[in-house]
């Protein structure tokens, strides 16, 4: 058993600079020393450790000391049979254990609200993707997780299906019966991958949902900068059975991690896994009693509705509150933002908190912060959100042309209202979260112009061609 209050490879990088080095390698920002950095402070700390493959630092693509020694150590903290750091976020992450798991043309299922990065790594990996379509929580008003019976439905229309896809739990820490879901896909040997991205911490246990890995899943990546105290791009990747060889999983993270890969972000990694390893039961307490007046003090606001989870099970330390007034969810977090409060994502009804994983002691301003959303929202009528909104369409699905077809189509701009049945030549991508409304390739139907046209007049932003979408247009194929 190993020590899970050591932190080696920031160990390593302290007792690197103790020796006062002087840098004839990369960066070129020579540990801070260079004018440009010189009498700023702030950013020279951080440069300190902002370093190379050196002696005694290790290597990420062939570890044999302080980075070997910080991944065993995440290997046993999460029980897994190998972990990896990971420099380049959970894009990577998705890439590397779907590239690794999916052969070429294979038949792949993919829950249908799943990250682009997973898409993109369906096209990489040119396989066939059978869609499945999430339920929709008509009160949250957000696609949540697939049900069983779905994956069952899929498995008994596509029996030579070489694995699944999932995204547990949603943006909105909303969980769903993955493990029967993970049961049922091991009774046909197709491996499970999740991307758990929101859920590096899950393993702490009561009252957290259980993690995708104690449920049995085979990969899963974790984004370990979401939720634990990581630097942006800080992930993990993590082999859970023999479904998958990892070797194949090492040489796609060789292909798509960087070759110089951060330091700092390997660091914070490090430190990330150590105070998780510390997380006390008294730890637990504390925060949740944190929450609970966070949770009480919004309450009081009439013009805004704080969310519950189905069944009271999700994540605690994500907080969405819905809008009973005329404003929508991108307007009310505009008026958040006047007040200096910054919240993870919008959408038409509701806004989305991520708490910190706070310890025993530790202070955050959440009382403060109530009091600032009750001025901001003060004055404001209120009522209940009646609307209901459309589900998906298709529980199963696949996409109307494949990858190799659209490389040969040629592309055309249509007015929105006229695409309805059209084959989409883009990805919809409305972000945060990240999760597309329309695939390239996927037939368009009028509920996606319906939910689109409703993020657009609410506000949303969107990653792509923007300004196109704006004018009222919509990029499709041209197929005769």
């Amino acid at each position: 058993m190993k020590n899970q209050l050591e932190t080696p490879l920031y160990n390593a990088l302290k007792g690197h600079l103790s020796n006062n080095p002087v840098s004839f390698h990369v960066p070129g920002h020579k540990y801070g020393e260079i004018a440009a950095y010189k009498q700023d402070e702030f950013f020279k700390g951080i440069l300190k450790i902002d370093v190379t493959e050196l002696t005694g630092l290790d290597d990420l693509h062939s570890p044999e000391g302080a980075i070997r020694e910080a991944e065993e150590l995440l290997s046993e903290l999460y029980k897994t049979k190998k972990s990896y750091l990971l420099v380049n976020g959970s894009t990577v992450g998705n890439l590397a254990m779907i590239m690794a798991a999916c052969a070429e043309g294979s038949i792949v299922l993919v829950q249908r609200n799943c990250h682009k990065s997973v898409l993109n790594a369906l096209k990489l990996a040119k396989v066939r993707p059978v869609f499945l379509e999430p339920e929709v929580d008509q009160e949250w008003k957000v696609a949540a997780g697939i049900s069983t019976q779905t994956v069952q439905q899929a498995i008994n229309q596509y029996p030579d299906a070489k694995a699944i896809i999932l995204t547990y739990p949603n943006y909105y820490g909303m969980v769903y019966g993955l493990k029967g879901i993970i049961d049922l896909a091991h009774q046909h040997h197709i491996p499970v991958l999740v991307d758990e991205a929101h859920g590096p911490h899950l393993i702490i246990g009561d009252p957290f949902p259980a993690s995708a890995l104690q449920l049995g899943a085979d990969l899963v990546v974790h984004s370990a900068h979401k939720t634990l105290p990581a630097l942006t791009m800080g992930s993990f990747l993590h082999v859970n059975s023999n479904l998958v060889n990892f070797k194949r999983v090492e040489e796609y993270l060789g292909i798509f991690q960087s070759s110089s890969p951060s330091y700092p972000i390997m660091a914070s990694l490090d430190i990330s896994r150590h105070y998780l390893a510390a997380y006390e039961q008294e730890d637990v307490h504390f925060l949740l009693s944190e929450i609970q007046s966070f949770k009480e003090a919004l309450a009081k606001i009439e013009s805004i509705k704080v969310l519950t989870y189905p069944k009271t099970i999700g994540d605690p330390l994500k907080i969405t509150i819905q809008s009973k007034s005329d404003l929508t969810g991108f307007q009310l977090q505009k008026r958040f933002e006047a007040n200096g409060i910054y919240t993870e994502l919008a959408d038409p009804y509701n806004v989305l908190f991520i708490l910190p994983l706070l310890k025993k002691g530790q202070v955050y301003p959440l009382s403060e912060t109530a009091a600032e959303i009750k001025i901001a929202l003060y004055g404001l009528s209120f009522n209940d959100i009646i609307e209901e909104i459309p589900t998906g369409g298709e529980r199963i699905s696949e996409l109307a042309i494949s990858y190799s077809e659209m490389e040969k189509l040629n592309v055309m701009e249509v007015k929105i209202e006229r695409a309805s049945g059209l084959v989409c030549a883009d990805t919809i991508i409305p972000y945060p979260p990240g999760i597309p409304l329309l695939m390239k390739g996927e037939r368009i139907t009028s509920g996606k112009i319906g939910q689109l046209n409703r993020l657009l007049q609410t506000g949303a932003r969107f990653q792509g061609d923007a300004s196109l979408l704006k004018a009222g247009y919509l990029k499709t194929f041209s197929i005769t």
